[in-house]
């Protein structure tokens, strides 16, 4: 996308992450979602208290596009390889394999399927693309979606 399109009314962009203490264990998940042509954001994060890791970085990206009431251009930007390979290389073979995946010669369950699923007809709602970017590397959306993931897991243990 050029910096033009980028100002256009209908892209967003979502900053992501997930957090886990114990993997599994409590975990968090949090997203930022910007409209830089109003420049408006709005955070949220929520908890679980028995999940995994991935479960918390699917479940930002889930609770930021499910927050979209219209269709929209979104770049997410999350640092889980996890949720970036899932979205851009292996979800159309899931798909295709009756949501499994190939290990040797067998087709096994993949994980996550239930959230996968919804990711799934959420980005079927928008026009998508994925960015990776280094985790505790200094990203400043990045960084806040972490403090506010852990913030969630810590106010969930301190219920």
């Amino acid at each position: 996308m050029s910096k033009n399109d980028e100002s256009e009314a209908d892209f967003v962009q979502l900053f992501t992450d997930g957090a886990c203490q114990g993997n599994p264990g409590p975990g968090g998940w949090a997203y930022i979602l910007r409209h830089p042509a109003t420049g408006k954001e709005l955070s949220r994060w929520g908890a679980d208290p028995a999940t995994t890791n991935n479960r918390m970085e699917l479940a930002g990206v889930i609770e930021g596009l499910a927050s979209l009431r219209r269709h929209c251009r979104v770049e997410v930007v999350t640092d889980s390889q996890y949720v970036a390979r899932g979205i851009s290389e292996w979800l159309p073979g899931w798909k295709r394999q009756g949501w499994k995946r190939k290990e040797g010669r067998q087709s096994k369950p993949i994980a996550n399927e239930d959230l996968w699923r919804r990711l799934d007809e959420l980005l079927a709602g928008h026009e998508v693309r994925v960015r990776h970017v280094l985790g505790h590397n200094g990203h400043p959306e990045n960084e806040a979606c972490d403090r506010m993931a852990v913030a969630a897991i810590r106010n969930l243990r301190d219920l």
